[in-house]
């Protein structure tokens, strides 16, 4: 019925108009002529008002639909009387636009459920577009490599992968080995988006960090390799001496006060031996985590000072530091910076000559010096007047048990783990190690540091 309705509106109009004019001019008497050009006039007259009217409706109409497609909100619906001829168009455009809002705040709802589950997800997580430009990232992302990601998208791996998954519309897995900021295994999925993501993502990629698996097998190896080698000279001493006390100096206090004391230095050798191969592995297993907390390193590299004040005392040498004032903080681990300062203090103090000074600084490095990042950061040097290092060895000197003179290192105490470990605490910060040294001009050991995201723009890992 409501289809009829303007239908009949129309032929009541135009034929109801025709037949009153027909019928008032016929009785009035006139020329037929004239009855008929009336009755014409009257229908074209009835058709311009009709159109009018109907004009008028569709440009309400219109006006509503346009709305109701931009997604303003609220709505305004044309009221009832708003419309004429189109009276019965109004409640059914009122359900049309209740059903899109219902569906428009379902989608929006929807979207933002994915877009929490995305950023709470774990692993890092992009979404490509088809032209592999970024469309998103969720927040571990980010955080994990931050604007060093499109060079992780651009590696030649990861690359033929995207671009088998989306030839293919298959899931593709790729295994990434990325230098920087540090080494690290990285296992990368792609996964195609057919049809694809309201946002116009054709890929998912997944990237899941191995580095820590790696390392364990790595540490296993390295343990292996290197400690069955650096206890067997400890532990064959200590068999030696057990045997010779059991046996010809069973009866011998002199030589067997002597012979203790040997073991128990071969003892004290191996526990610390041990104890940084344990702190080693620990920092290795964190070492693509980057820390985040903010460290004063003035205030840790007077408090390392204090604590070899004794040390330095039984050496003959003395300690100086120099630290500029407000010095912003690093990001970092504090415990870490003070290991990294404790093992290099622990060097000059070592292998500095006795009656020397051991010098301790803080400063912000010069802007123009290449040896350092532009970005902002903070230097600390630790610097000593001994013997020195030849050139040749400088290289090396991070190695695990490598050692410049293998004697007189085991007669100080060292167990040759010591470089290793400041080297990977520095990799840690997304720091710089420098060493600068010579035969008989002392060794002066430069670490670079990047400071706090609050001091500074966000400080991105050292490339």
């Amino acid at each position: 019925m409501d289809r009829i309705t303007p239908f009949l509106i129309v032929a009541v109009t135009i034929g109801g108009a025709q037949s009153m004019v027909l019928l008032g001019l016929g009785l009035t008497g006139l020329p037929v002529f004239w009855i008929v050009t009336a009755a014409i006039a009257a229908g074209i007259a009835s058709v311009a008002v009709l159109a009018t009217i109907w004009s008028r409706d569709i440009a309400t109409l219109n006006a509503a639909i346009g709305r109701i497609g931009a997604g303003d909100a609220p709505v305004v619906l044309p009221e009832p009387t708003d419309l004429i001829a189109m009276e019965s168009l109004g409640p059914a455009l009122a359900r049309l636009s209740r059903r899109l809002a219902q569906r428009a705040e379902t989608m929006e709802r929807d979207r933002r459920a994915d877009t929490l589950i995305l950023e709470r997800l774990p692993d890092p997580l992009v979404v490509l577009a088809e032209d592999r430009s970024i469309r998103r990232m969720n927040a571990a992302a980010r955080t994990a490599y931050g604007d060093d990601l499109p060079a992780v998208l651009r590696s030649p791996e990861l690359r033929s992968a995207i671009d088998r998954a989306l030839t293919e519309n298959a899931i593709q897995a790729a295994e990434l080995s990325l230098p920087v900021p540090v080494p690290r295994d990285v296992r990368a999925v792609v996964v195609p988006m057919d049809p694809p993501l309201a946002d116009g993502g054709r890929a998912v990629v997944i990237l899941s960090d191995r580095s820590r698996e790696r390392a364990v097998e790595q540490m296993r190896a390295d343990f292996v390799a290197n400690v069955s080698h650096e206890l067997r000279s400890p532990l064959a001493a200590l068999i030696g001496f057990t045997e010779t006390l059991r046996g010809p100096a069973a009866s011998d206090p002199p030589a067997q006060q002597q012979f203790l004391a040997i073991m128990a230095e071969q003892a004290a050798r191996m526990n610390r031996l041990i104890d940084d191969l344990l702190y080693l592995s620990q920092v290795e297993l964190t070492e693509h985590q980057a820390p985040s907390d903010p460290v004063d390193l003035t205030r840790q590299i007077t408090q390392v000072a204090a604590t070899f004040a004794p040390k330095l005392a039984a050496s003959s040498m003395s300690v100086t530091v120099d630290a500029a004032p407000d010095m912003p903080p690093v990001q970092g681990d504090g415990d870490q910076i003070v290991q990294l300062l404790h093992n290099l203090v622990d060097n000059a103090v070592k292998y500095g000559r006795g009656g020397g000074d051991v010098r301790l600084s803080v400063n912000q490095p010069t802007r123009d010096d290449p040896r350092w990042p532009a970005r902002p950061g903070v230097l600390m040097t630790v610097a000593d007047k001994g013997g020195g290092i030849p050139k040749e060895h400088l290289s090396r000197l991070t190695e695990r048990f490598y050692r410049v003179d293998k004697g007189r290192s085991r007669d100080a105490g060292g167990t040759g783990l010591g470089l290793a470990i400041v080297k990977h605490i520095v990799n840690r910060h997304r720091g710089r190690l420098v060493f600068e040294s010579d035969t008989g001009q002392g060794t002066t050991v430069r670490v670079w540091l990047p400071v706090t995201q609050g001091r500074a723009n966000a400080v991105q890992p050292e490339t």
